[in-house]
Protein backbone atom coordinates (compact mmCIF):
# COMPACT_ATOMS: atom_id res chain seq x y z
CA UNK A 1 0.00 0.00 0.00
CA UNK A 2 1.29 3.49 -0.84
CA UNK A 3 0.28 6.26 0.96
CA UNK A 4 0.32 10.12 -0.85
CA UNK A 5 1.95 13.01 1.21
CA UNK A 6 2.07 17.23 0.70
CA UNK A 7 -1.17 19.28 -0.30
CA UNK A 8 -2.28 16.90 -3.39
CA UNK A 9 -3.12 14.01 -1.41
CA UNK A 10 -6.91 14.70 -1.41
CA UNK A 11 -6.35 14.73 -5.41
CA UNK A 12 -4.06 11.66 -6.19
CA UNK A 13 -6.00 9.49 -3.25
CA UNK A 14 -9.14 9.38 -5.12
CA UNK A 15 -7.91 7.74 -8.27
CA UNK A 16 -6.61 4.93 -6.13
CA UNK A 17 -10.02 5.34 -3.64
CA UNK A 18 -10.39 2.04 -1.59
CA UNK A 19 -7.03 0.18 -2.58
CA UNK A 20 -6.68 -1.18 1.13
CA UNK A 21 -9.28 0.34 3.22
CA UNK A 22 -13.02 -0.92 3.53
CA UNK A 23 -15.09 2.38 5.73
CA UNK A 24 -17.69 0.83 7.73
CA UNK A 25 -20.78 2.60 8.48
CA UNK A 26 -24.45 2.62 8.42
CA UNK A 27 -25.75 1.19 5.23
CA UNK A 28 -28.03 3.58 3.21
CA UNK A 29 -31.49 4.07 3.49
CA UNK A 30 -32.45 6.38 0.63
CA UNK A 31 -34.70 4.86 -1.68
CA UNK A 32 -35.98 6.02 -4.97
CA UNK A 33 -39.35 5.78 -7.13
CA UNK A 34 -38.64 2.27 -7.52
CA UNK A 35 -38.99 -0.68 -5.36
CA UNK A 36 -35.88 -0.17 -3.07
CA UNK A 37 -32.83 1.90 -2.87
CA UNK A 38 -30.43 1.38 -6.15
CA UNK A 39 -28.18 -1.74 -6.25
CA UNK A 40 -24.32 -1.82 -6.12
CA UNK A 41 -21.36 -3.14 -8.56
CA UNK A 42 -20.61 -6.45 -6.78
CA UNK A 43 -16.90 -6.43 -6.77
CA UNK A 44 -16.73 -9.17 -9.17
CA UNK A 45 -17.91 -6.89 -11.83
CA UNK A 46 -14.91 -4.49 -11.72
CA UNK A 47 -12.62 -4.04 -14.21
CA UNK A 48 -10.65 -7.97 -13.29
CA UNK A 49 -7.24 -7.36 -12.18
CA UNK A 50 -4.18 -9.60 -13.02
CA UNK A 51 -2.98 -10.78 -9.70
CA UNK A 52 -6.02 -10.62 -6.93
CA UNK A 53 -9.80 -10.88 -6.63
CA UNK A 54 -11.92 -7.18 -5.64
CA UNK A 55 -13.20 -6.69 -2.41
CA UNK A 56 -16.24 -4.52 -1.54
CA UNK A 57 -16.97 -2.63 1.71
CA UNK A 58 -20.55 -1.89 2.54
CA UNK A 59 -23.31 0.32 1.18
CA UNK A 60 -22.90 3.66 3.08
CA UNK A 61 -25.28 6.59 3.23
CA UNK A 62 -23.95 10.12 3.00
CA UNK A 63 -20.38 11.46 1.14
CA UNK A 64 -17.42 8.60 0.41
CA UNK A 65 -14.30 10.32 2.29
CA UNK A 66 -12.17 10.87 1.06
CA UNK A 67 -14.03 12.59 -2.03
CA UNK A 68 -13.42 11.54 -5.35
CA UNK A 69 -11.18 13.93 -7.36
CA UNK A 70 -13.55 17.02 -9.34
CA UNK A 71 -16.98 15.05 -8.60
CA UNK A 72 -16.35 14.90 -4.91
CA UNK A 73 -17.63 18.37 -4.06
CA UNK A 74 -20.65 18.03 -6.18
CA UNK A 75 -21.97 15.34 -4.06
CA UNK A 76 -25.27 15.95 -2.08
CA UNK A 77 -25.71 14.05 1.49
CA UNK A 78 -28.09 12.12 0.13
CA UNK A 79 -25.74 10.24 -1.98
CA UNK A 80 -24.78 6.65 -0.88
CA UNK A 81 -21.20 5.00 -2.02
CA UNK A 82 -19.30 1.84 -2.33
CA UNK A 83 -15.85 1.33 -2.30
CA UNK A 84 -13.48 -1.44 -3.44
CA UNK A 85 -10.13 -2.73 -3.34
CA UNK A 86 -7.49 -5.35 -4.25
CA UNK A 87 -4.82 -6.53 -2.94
CA UNK A 88 -2.04 -4.19 -4.51
CA UNK A 89 -2.81 -0.38 -5.46
CA UNK A 90 -6.20 -0.42 -7.13
CA UNK A 91 -9.39 0.82 -5.86
CA UNK A 92 -12.68 2.02 -7.23
CA UNK A 93 -15.79 3.83 -6.24
CA UNK A 94 -19.69 3.81 -6.91
CA UNK A 95 -21.26 6.57 -5.96
CA UNK A 96 -24.99 6.88 -6.04
CA UNK A 97 -27.82 9.57 -6.11
CA UNK A 98 -31.40 9.65 -6.28
CA UNK A 99 -32.78 13.21 -7.03
CA UNK A 100 -36.21 13.72 -6.64
CA UNK A 101 -37.32 14.32 -10.19
CA UNK A 102 -35.86 13.32 -13.55
CA UNK A 103 -35.04 17.14 -14.00
CA UNK A 104 -32.90 17.26 -11.51
CA UNK A 105 -30.76 14.16 -12.17
CA UNK A 106 -30.46 15.83 -15.50
CA UNK A 107 -28.80 18.55 -14.07
CA UNK A 108 -26.92 16.76 -11.82
CA UNK A 109 -25.41 14.58 -14.31
CA UNK A 110 -24.90 17.51 -16.49
CA UNK A 111 -22.79 19.10 -13.79
CA UNK A 112 -20.50 15.96 -12.97
CA UNK A 113 -19.83 16.12 -16.87
CA UNK A 114 -18.36 19.18 -16.70
CA UNK A 115 -16.61 19.14 -13.46
CA UNK A 116 -15.00 16.03 -15.26
CA UNK A 117 -14.52 17.68 -18.59
CA UNK A 118 -12.15 20.42 -16.85
CA UNK A 119 -10.51 17.73 -14.19
CA UNK A 120 -7.02 18.24 -15.00
CA UNK A 121 -7.27 21.71 -15.44
CA UNK A 122 -8.88 21.99 -11.92
CA UNK A 123 -6.23 19.63 -10.47
CA UNK A 124 -3.46 21.23 -12.13
CA UNK A 125 -4.80 24.85 -10.49
CA UNK A 126 -5.04 24.12 -6.93
CA UNK A 127 -2.37 21.63 -6.61
CA UNK A 128 0.92 23.23 -8.39
CA UNK A 129 3.45 20.37 -8.04
CA UNK A 130 0.75 18.18 -9.94
CA UNK A 131 0.39 17.57 -13.68
CA UNK A 132 -2.75 16.52 -14.98
CA UNK A 133 -4.03 15.18 -18.72
CA UNK A 134 -7.08 13.75 -19.83
CA UNK A 135 -9.29 12.17 -22.50
CA UNK A 136 -12.68 11.34 -23.15
CA UNK A 137 -13.74 8.16 -23.85
CA UNK A 138 -17.31 8.92 -25.24
CA UNK A 139 -20.87 8.45 -24.77
CA UNK A 140 -22.56 4.72 -23.63
CA UNK A 141 -25.73 3.48 -24.73
CA UNK A 142 -26.81 2.20 -21.66
CA UNK A 143 -30.71 3.45 -20.17
CA UNK A 144 -30.07 7.23 -20.04
CA UNK A 145 -26.39 6.99 -21.18
CA UNK A 146 -22.92 6.97 -19.23
CA UNK A 147 -19.68 9.29 -20.31
CA UNK A 148 -16.58 8.09 -19.42
CA UNK A 149 -13.32 9.85 -18.80
CA UNK A 150 -9.47 9.07 -17.92
CA UNK A 151 -7.17 11.36 -15.85
CA UNK A 152 -3.51 11.05 -15.35
CA UNK A 153 -1.50 13.16 -12.58
CA UNK A 154 1.60 12.62 -12.13
CA UNK A 155 3.47 14.35 -9.17
CA UNK A 156 6.42 16.80 -8.47
CA UNK A 157 8.19 13.88 -6.75
CA UNK A 158 7.42 11.09 -9.04
CA UNK A 159 4.50 9.00 -8.40
CA UNK A 160 1.67 8.31 -11.24
CA UNK A 161 -1.76 7.46 -11.58
CA UNK A 162 -4.27 7.00 -13.91
CA UNK A 163 -7.80 6.94 -13.02
CA UNK A 164 -11.10 6.27 -14.75
CA UNK A 165 -14.34 8.08 -14.25
CA UNK A 166 -18.03 7.67 -15.86
CA UNK A 167 -21.22 9.46 -14.93
CA UNK A 168 -24.39 7.36 -15.76
CA UNK A 169 -28.02 8.27 -15.39
CA UNK A 170 -31.32 6.36 -15.19
CA UNK A 171 -34.37 8.35 -14.94
CA UNK A 172 -33.90 10.07 -11.32
CA UNK A 173 -30.66 8.19 -10.63
CA UNK A 174 -27.20 8.97 -11.49
CA UNK A 175 -24.56 7.11 -10.48
CA UNK A 176 -20.43 8.03 -10.33
CA UNK A 177 -17.81 5.36 -10.77
CA UNK A 178 -14.26 5.56 -10.15
CA UNK A 179 -11.17 3.54 -11.26
CA UNK A 180 -7.61 3.91 -10.22
CA UNK A 181 -4.04 2.71 -10.19
CA UNK A 182 -0.48 4.06 -10.27
CA UNK A 183 0.32 3.84 -14.05
CA UNK A 184 -0.63 5.91 -17.27
CA UNK A 185 -3.37 5.67 -19.94
CA UNK A 186 -1.72 2.57 -21.40
CA UNK A 187 -2.57 0.77 -18.19
CA UNK A 188 -6.15 2.24 -18.25
CA UNK A 189 -8.61 -0.95 -19.13
CA UNK A 190 -10.66 1.29 -20.53
CA UNK A 191 -13.29 -1.66 -22.29
CA UNK A 192 -13.60 -3.18 -18.99
CA UNK A 193 -14.60 -0.40 -17.03
CA UNK A 194 -16.89 0.72 -20.36
CA UNK A 195 -18.28 -3.13 -19.08
CA UNK A 196 -18.55 -2.19 -15.50
CA UNK A 197 -20.11 1.14 -16.06
CA UNK A 198 -23.00 -0.37 -18.10
CA UNK A 199 -23.80 -3.02 -15.51
CA UNK A 200 -23.86 -0.33 -12.98
CA UNK A 201 -26.14 1.87 -15.08
CA UNK A 202 -27.90 -1.42 -15.52
CA UNK A 203 -28.56 -1.96 -12.10
CA UNK A 204 -29.85 0.83 -10.56
CA UNK A 205 -33.46 -0.25 -11.10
Amino acid sequence: MYVRTRGARVAVAALAAGAALAVAAVPATAAGPGSGPPAFLEPSELPPHPASDWYGGPVTAGQPDPLPMCVGEALPSIASHRRYWTEYDTGALQVTVVERSTKRAKEFAALLRKDLAGCARTVEERYPDITATQKYYGRLNVEDGAHVYGVHTVSAWGASDIGLFSVGRDGTTVTVVQWGQMGTFEHAQVADFEATTVTAVDKLY
